[in-house]
């Protein structure tokens, strides 16, 4: 059965986001990724890339790990304030929300299910894992649905922001098995868990 992955990036004390929620990384974010950084993502997850930085670095490669993306309407309405309708054309595109009642975008499923009866719905058809890219609200919702989490461990500190899990996510201590693991001369660390053996996995319905 297929996965879902949350690759996430993090900083060191646990935020995937300043406090308005804003792309660490955008236009006048609070991190720059170093260059060994970026070629590890061309290199080991060049499906994760968005569209235009894939045509703009001339990345072309399929990737090997994903072939669906999900996240939620916070996390994707960042990229729609930039313009961008789908940041992952070459991804099957699904975007959670109760909000929305109309797809800007021919090639994004807006669904307003309940997530976690959505993801074990996805994990039961085949193909590739299944990328979470956030936000922090989504992944609380679907916390006891996720199989593998890879942080992509930036080294500063914020001091305050959005959490890996979002800031509404309830007590449940899980243990996670460190499986692989990738640190850069620029800093930053790839780091992959998986959901150790011995946590039970919620009931499937």
């Amino acid at each position: 059965m297929r996965k879902l992955v949350y690759f996430i990036a993090s900083t060191l004390d646990g935020f995937i986001a300043g406090p308005d929620g804003s792309d660490p990384t955008g236009p006048g974010g609070f991190w720059s990724p170093s260059a060994d950084y970026i070629q590890h993502i061309i290199e080991e997850y060049p499906e994760t890339l968005p569209g235009p930085a894939r045509a703009a670095l001339g990345v072309t490669a399929e990737g090997a790990r994903f072939d669906t993306v999900v996240e939620g309407r916070k996390s994707y309405e960042t990229g729609l304030a930039a313009g961008v309708t789908d940041a992952y054309p070459h991804l099957r595109h699904l975007v959670f929300s109760r909000t929305l009642t109309e797809s800007p975008d021919p090639g994004i499923e807006l669904v307003a299910d309940d997530p976690a009866s959505k993801l074990r719905e996805l994990k039961r058809d085949g193909g590739k894992d299944i990328w979470l890219v956030g936000g922090g609200e989504l992944a609380g919702a679907l916390y006891g649905e996720i199989d593998r989490v890879i942080v992509k461990l930036s080294p500063l500190t914020i001091g305050a922001g959005i959490p890996l899990f979002g800031r509404t996510a309830a007590f449940a201590p899980n243990a996670w098995e460190l499986t692989d693991h990738t640190v850069l001369t620029g800093g930053a660390a790839f780091l992959t868990y998986d959901r150790h053996p011995g946590t039970p996995q919620p009931a499937s319905r």
